[in-house]
């Protein structure tokens, strides 16, 4: 008898522990996702005020800039005025951040400043 209570001990020990390593593999396949933002500035004045207000809700819901008006060089067709690419851990954060409230009033500005297209598009897995 004395024997089976560490053998069942290390058996809900490893059952366990294997049940937390399969969470964190399912946690690093998830793929990054990766928000476009292409510009068409209007007002340059209102756009630089729109800027800092729709960065910071970005950022602040785990947004990490990863091209910011960048300079773009056409390969093929005609390439937008400015550029951002924001990553973002996951396609649910990244609707989640443009979503916010934050965002929206600062969205206010933006679309009395610029045409945008935005899009997200998730990223391979790591």
């Amino acid at each position: 008898m004395k024997t089976r209570h560490p053998i069942a001990v290390a058996f809900v020990a490893g059952t366990a522990l294997g049940a937390a390593a399969i969470g964190v593999l399912h946690a690093e396949a998830r793929p990054p996702a990766y928000v476009v933002t292409e510009a068409d500035v209007m007002d340059d004045a209102l756009y630089r005020t729109y800027v800092p207000l729709a960065a910071k809700a970005l950022v602040d819901a785990g947004g990490e800039y990863i091209v910011r008006d960048g300079r773009s060089v056409s390969l093929f067709g005609v390439p937008p005025k400015r550029v951002a690419i924001i990553r973002f851990e996951s396609l649910k954060k990244a609707e989640a951040a443009f979503y916010s409230s934050a965002y929206k009033e600062a969205r206010k500005t933006g679309d009395e400043a610029a045409n945008f297209r935005i899009y997200v598009i998730e990223g391979a897995a790591r």
